[in-house]
């Protein structure tokens, strides 16, 4: 359980909630596990729900507090809400944005300067911790190169320009990927990111990695009440979660990456835990999936400090935390959309 931004998280699976006075009491097998006043309350976002009462679902949505349900895996199962007060003029303004390319590009500059800083932080820790495995002239060459990015990204005024300082960024970054990998070199390389499909061992495994935290921040942005498919970077596209695509940039390098990275160095997934097809796609086995999503979860639990916040919340909340950074901000509650930069 955690009370975050005026938005409580039940994290804790088999938790009913109910309701007793102005408060919402969290049940478990019978036993009360706390007790909450509800009037500081704009959001609840319940993990894996045993169920809610009826008086709480009304006396949510009688006071605009959301009442939102996820899997214990952090898929979006729906939403409860009131009278449309306070949402709709969310997506209004969120639409309204969307349409402006300038001011879209006053957004998304931060997802990529977010992206850039931690990525650049990868490179550095890999410098303090492996010294020794590592070319640190080289990463200390492309951490520089990164740097000017941010600064060349901070006064970007176009999508497009953004769109190339962040490609230059990418490049740069990418020369490093493999270098990084200390373990199984034999059976786990990166040369370039291939997508569709993966034609390599990593590649299926970064693949994965990012559709599960795609599908994180989709949950997050429609749990605060934004839409996932309408963004800032990337343009409207049937069937695309584009403003997650956004928001999910500042988290690829930081926690994919260095999930899929864990994995190879810890020798938790081995060359056996992966099948070619014909076209010479690369796949992950089934076992091998279950093993990954395990570790994902696992991975979710893990606590930090939010470096904009300072609280300490777990990994798998961190997308909840950006989504409500943004919708503060286009509520006019911040002055700009602070980015996650992981220290």
């Amino acid at each position: 359980m955690k009370n975050l931004l005026n938005t409580l998280f039940v994290t804790q699976s088999d938790v009913y909630l109910s309701l007793d006075g102005d408060n919402i009491v969290l049940i478990k097998e019978k036993e009360k596990l706390a007790r909450l006043p509800l009037h500081n309350l704009e959001s609840i976002v319940a993990f894996g729900y045993t169920g809610a009462s009826p008086a709480l679902m009304g006396y949510c949505a009688e006071r605009n507090i959301s009442l939102i349900f996820l899997t214990m895996n952090g898929r979006f199962l729906a939403r409860v809400v009131g009278e449309s007060r306070g949402n709709v003029t969310l997506r209004k303004k969120q639409y309204r944005i969307s349409d402006n390319e300038k001011h879209s590009t006053e957004v998304a500059r931060n997802f990529i300067i977010g992206k850039i800083y931690n990525n650049k932080w990868l490179l550095e820790r890999m410098t303090r911790d492996y010294p020794l495995r590592i070319n640190v002239d080289k990463f200390k060459e492309v951490s520089q190169h990164l740097t000017i990015m941010m600064k060349e990204t901070r006064s970007c005024a176009d999508l497009e320009n953004l769109r190339g300082w962040e490609g230059q960024a990418a490049i740069s970054y990418n020369k490093c990927l493999d270098d990084m990998i200390l373990q199984q070199k034999e059976d786990f390389y990166f040369s370039k990111r291939s997508r569709r499909p993966p034609l390599d061992n990593v590649n299926a495994m970064l693949s994965f990695a990012y559709t599960l935290l795609a599908n994180d921040v989709a949950a997050a942005l429609e749990a605060v009440g934004l839409d996932a498919y309408v963004g800032f970077l990337h343009r409207d596209r049937p069937g695309r979660v584009s403003l997650a695509l956004d928001v999910m940039e500042e988290l690829r390098g930081v926690l994919a990456d260095k999930f899929v990275l864990t994995l190879i160095n810890k020798k938790s997934i081995n060359k056996t835990d992966f099948q070619k097809k014909e076209n010479g796609a690369v796949i992950m086995t089934e076992d091998a999936r279950r093993k990954f999503l395990s570790a994902w979860q696992h991975k979710k639990q893990e606590k930090i400090t939010h470096p904009y916040l300072g609280e300490k919340i777990s990994w798998g909340l961190v997308p909840y935390a950006q989504s409500l950074l943004l919708a503060r901000y286009l509520r006019n509650d911040l002055d700009e959309y602070p980015p996650f930069m992981w220290k």
